[in-house]
């Protein structure tokens, strides 16, 4: 739900955060949901497609530590 989602996420607008899930249901990497309720209830979840990212985000936390490592050596 959007207010759930924004209180997780510190600094950023209810604006800024309506334009980044848009595009992020754009690039399908959420579905998006209205519930028949009143008020009406809008629910975000992640697509199938996008736990492919997983191997993306590993791969860049593992080179992450071996930068960290390389510029922290004297």
């Amino acid at each position: 739900r959007f207010k759930q989602i924004a209180s997780q996420i510190d600094g950023i607008s209810d604006r800024m955060l309506s334009v980044e899930l848009k595009h992020l249901e754009e690039n399908k990497l959420i579905t998006r949901t209205v519930l028949d309720a009143f008020p009406p209830v809008v629910e975000y979840d992640v697509t199938k497609h996008t736990h492919s990212l997983g191997i993306v985000i590993d791969a860049l936390k593992d080179w992450g530590y071996l930068h960290r490592g390389k510029i922290m050596e004297k």
